[in-house]
């Protein structure tokens, strides 16, 4: 095997899981499975002889469940860590302490049918792991540290490849011209994020007081998972954070989360702003996407909008935000030294959609400047 293959270390209770995701991450290019085991004390013992680039975990487990086994390893020797969790509430919940403590992403899996549902989702799970060796996982550990709350701390994966990477044209067609909105008095947010970003929502929306613009967000996770997310940030923080149903208004001091598994559109109603929680294929291979809804709030919304993107993988965002832009609004991007994974960021900036890059500690003072008579 080549040195630089990517070592991978399987911890699952489950042995379907430990057979079919092992003999997936063997047939993969650039991917070397080191060990498969059962529970996490066999894992330490494996991981004396030879120490894995990703690990794959399981958070419910016989003898050490996972939550135990990623705190120690983030406070022995920080490696990116993906959840292998069930796709259920009770399920959820756990995830979130799981990705508190530092875990990178999750892939989620189902109590029935279990090895097609693995055998289906080859590409997905394998871009986890790959997703996962990108990721400076010491500065994640960090900020989950740092945190001490029971907020996220990851994303999901990329959701599978299809074998056409669609646009947003697939949900939204594009402006027919560049007529910008009226404004209005009142402002909108949005914000996209992926890989790192549960985190740095948290410590963004945390610093808000109050009396904010309405905001709505895309963050790459599954279904079940927006919405514990979503009520574990609404405890935390002075604004309200809640996944976002059918036709919610937008409000000053309301967050938004795109649910997993789902599109959000911004809708104009007059004056007012509202979403639209919607089916559809994966565009940018993410559903919810962020080119989605900035589009939407493009289209919608113009110089009455921020655009943020922030940490995460790929290009999502990219080409939304410079639509954003372009129809008026301000565009901001998470810097690469706070970044977890400075690859949507850098997509941006790289395309010109950009006005400024910041911190992510100076992200809250761009959301209040928002507030400011224009």
């Amino acid at each position: 095997m080549p040195l630089n293959d990517i070592k991978v270390l399987v911890v699952d209770d489950s042995a379907v899981v430990r057979k079919v995701l092992g003999a997936m991450l063997e047939d993969a290019p650039g991917i070397r499975l080191l060990h498969a085991v059962a529970d996490p004390l066999l894992a330490i013992e494996r991981m004396k002889q030879q120490w894995p680039d990703v690990i794959v975990l399981d958070v419910e487990m016989p003898r050490m469940d996972g939550i135990t086994f990623l705190k120690k390893i983030m406070a022995e020797r920080p490696t990116p860590v993906v959840i292998c969790s069930t796709l259920t509430d009770k399920g959820a919940e756990t995830t979130m302490a799981a990705l508190a403590a530092g875990a990178v992403s999750i892939i989620t899996k189902p109590k029935l049918g279990l090895k097609d549902f693995l055998t289906e989702s080859a590409d997905e799970l394998v871009a986890a792991v790959r997703a996962a060796a990108q990721v400076n996982v010491r500065r994640l550990a960090m900020r989950a540290s740092a945190s001490g709350s029971a907020a996220a701390s990851a994303s999901a994966p990329a959701a599978p490849a299809p074998s056409a990477k669609l646009s947003a044209d697939a949900i939204l067609a594009p402006a027919l011209d560049a007529r910008a909105p009226l404004r209005t008095t009142e402002r909108v947010v949005a914000i996209g994020t992926s890989t790192g970003g549960t985190l740095a929502l948290e410590e963004v929306l945390t610093a808000l007081p109050r009396v904010t613009p309405g905001i709505v967000i895309v963050q790459h996770m599954p279904e079940k998972f927006t919405a514990a997310f979503a009520d574990r940030l609404n405890k935390l923080c002075q604004i309200e954070v809640r996944e976002a149903r059918h036709g919610d208004r937008v409000l000053p001091g309301r967050a938004l989360i795109a649910p997993g598994g789902r599109h959000m559109l911004l809708r104009r109603d007059g004056a007012q702003y509202h979403v639209d929680v919607i089916d559809g294929p994966l565009v940018n291979r993410h559903r919810p996407s962020v080119d989605v809804l900035f589009r939407s709030v493009a289209r919608q919304a113009g110089a009455n909008a921020l655009g943020i993107i922030m940490t995460g993988m790929g290009d999502d965002g990219a080409a939304g935000l410079l639509e954003m832009r372009k129809a008026g609004a301000r565009t901001v991007a998470q810097d690469e030294e706070s970044c977890v994974v400075y690859g949507m960021p850098k997509e941006a900036v790289k395309r010109g959609a950009v006005e400024k890059s910041v911190r992510l500690a100076a992200i809250d003072r761009e959301i209040l400047q928002q507030l400011a008579p224009r």
